[in-house]
């Protein structure tokens, strides 16, 4: 009995290590490119209807015919207009002259990868196949309106954050036909991943003006190789999402903007785009009420995705009246302790999956353990630690469960010995020997039930976190990444194959043939998982090894 069920919580030890590791390998391969164009646009009436309801956002606006009109396709070319470069101390920033919006974005701070340190990761670019940009604008009762296809002028063409500056602004100016001035700021900040961009409309025209503001993303899908894994998701989701106060966050896949447009109105909260380590969110910063909403051009062919927010308030100004339209965007790392000071709920686009309950706390651990060691593989050893100490008294309980039925293996043999192939007979005679001795022939399956969600929560932890990315530790370069040198993995098979010595061995030959099998099955699995995760485990089978070595000892001392 007791070994059938530790065996059984063995092999589903393994089944949630072989989908992890499937969903691993799906994750790791490298993309296939998806070429992607947009359509013409949807023809849409964008003047104030007489009812007062908000104009609709189309994929393509209509400009006046006095601005160039930008392709319908983002490409880097002349026709996207002049780029207006922009360079802080965490950015790298090119904005173009049509739509005064942001085209390509360069993480300082973030490398594309530990073999190239001094390369930074581009998260925005408008080049195919993998494009990310920004597109804002204004919507009102006509064509004047400047939106996302507007030429905007700028004086200078670079623009760069001073060593005293707290702060650097830039200023596109537009005046439309009937005398309407605009002036576009974005603000950056620094050591900030917060954009903010604020329209400033002076009135000079004969009539009223009212106007509603708009912001968006343009994203192409960029499709994965390979279609194994049973969890049927990657270990970071890619898309969009929306928070709002009553439905909170939520997750919208590409495949839902193909089925369906978003259209979702909501008091307060804020849109984004997710990926791995990464996310940009508009997040508006007047008081709502707002409307989200997606399209997709090109639905059935090649999908250019748009995700973005529209006031459902407008903004009215008299003759010879000045306002302002405000809103931030937030483009760059998943940092938590940032993104909670940037906006509610913002901190939940970092996706721990089903298992947040476990895996937010363990982050939160193990960034206060790093904030005293200063380096992320020592944090994941004390937190293996202090985790081994928090279930000290169950897996003591356990150890010594299984120590007393070490100690039973000489009369369990004699047992089998004695009732040959009556296993109901035998099964009968050792579980009165359980009651006798108090043994619980469950009680050395604890640990392994214990850790399995804890396993499955680091696993994502050490997925997401881009804290943890491109952490360093002894040979490692990359904690988020396997072990090039396999190391760790060999270890964990080894530490394996200890533990086994010191449990006792199952009574059937064909448990016996599995058990010493699964230290070499498992060993391959490590060897293509996180290696923060396989440090994790290693440290966490030595710690277990020495205090069941410690219990078994004490035991057959005492007897």
């Amino acid at each position: 009995m007791m070994e059938t069920q530790r065996l059984i919580l063995y092999v589903a030890l393994g089944l949630v290590l072989m989908l992890l590791w499937q969903s691993w390998i799906k994750y790791t391969l490298p993309p296939s490119a998806v070429p992607t164009t947009t359509s013409q646009g949807v023809e849409s009436d964008s003047a104030v209807p007489d009812d007062g309801s908000v104009p609709v956002v189309p994929s393509s606006p209509d400009a006046p015919e006095s601005t160039q009109v930008a392709p319908e396709t983002p490409v880097d070319s002349d026709s996207a207009g002049q780029l207006i470069v922009v360079d802080t101390d965490l950015f790298r920033v090119d904005i173009s002259t049509i739509g005064a919006d942001i085209r390509e974005v360069e993480l300082k701070k973030y490398s594309v990868d530990v073999e190239h340190p001094d390369q930074p990761l581009v998260l925005m670019t408008p080049d195919q196949p993998d494009v990310f940009i920004s597109e804002t604008g204004l919507l009102g009762r006509d064509s004047s309106y400047p939106n996302h296809k507007t030429s905007w002028s700028i004086e200078g063409d670079r623009f760069k954050l001073g060593d005293g500056d707290q702060n650097l602004k830039v200023v596109f100016t537009y005046t439309s036909d009937d005398g309407v001035s605009y002036r576009k700021v974005y603000t950056f900040n620094r050591n900030s991943y917060l954009i903010d961009l604020e329209y400033q409309i002076q009135n000079s025209s004969n009539e009223s003006w009212s106007g509603y503001q708009y912001a968006q993303f343009a994203r192409t899908q960029v499709a994965q190789k390979g279609s194994m894994g049973f969890l049927g998701r990657l270990p970071s989701f890619k898309g969009g999402a929306i928070y709002t106060p009553e439905e909170k966050f939520q997750k919208i896949k590409f495949s839902n903007m193909t089925e369906e447009d978003l259209s979702q109105r909501a008091p307060d909260g804020w849109v984004s785009v997710l990926q791995h380590y990464f996310v940009g969110a508009w997040l508006p910063a007047s008081e709502g009420p707002y409307e989200f909403y997606s399209s997709v051009s090109d639905r059935a062919t090649n999908p250019l995705y748009r995700i973005g927010y529209k006031d459902l308030s407008p903004l009215t100004l008299q003759p010879g009246d000045s306002g302002t339209l405000d809103s931030r965007l937030y483009i760059g790392p998943k940092e938590q302790s940032r993104m909670k000071g940037a906006a509610e709920g913002l901190v939940l686009s970092v996706d721990y999956g089903w298992l947040t309950a476990i895996a937010a706390p363990l982050f939160w651990l193990i960034s206060w353990i790093h904030k005293i060691v200063g380096n992320w593989g020592w944090s994941i050893i004390f937190l293996t630690i202090l985790i081994k100490l928090a279930f000290f008294p169950l897996s003591a309980a356990s150890y010594r469960s299984m120590a007393k039925m070490k100690n039973l293996q000489p009369r369990l043999k004699t047992l089998k010995e004695r009732y040959g192939d009556d296993r109901q007979k035998f099964q009968q005679e050792m579980m009165k020997i359980y009651k006798v001795e108090k043994i619980n022939p469950l009680g050395g399956c604890l640990p392994i039930v214990v850790q399995i969600p804890v396993f499955i929560a680091l696993y994502w932890v050490l997925l997401e976190s881009v804290e943890l990315r491109q952490a360093t530790w002894f040979w490692l370069k990359d904690l988020s990444v396997k072990d090039p040198f396999y190391i760790l993995p060999v270890l964990m098979g080894i530490s394996m194959l200890v533990q086994q010595k010191l449990n006792p061995a199952p009574m059937d030959d064909i448990q016996k043939k599995v058990m010493m099998a699964l230290p070499i099955v498992f060993t391959v699995f490590f060897l293509f998982f996180p290696s923060g995760l396989v440090l994790y485990w290693v440290v966490n089978n030595v710690l277990s090894i020495t205090q069941q070595w410690f219990i078994t000892n004490k035991l057959q001392t005492k007897k």
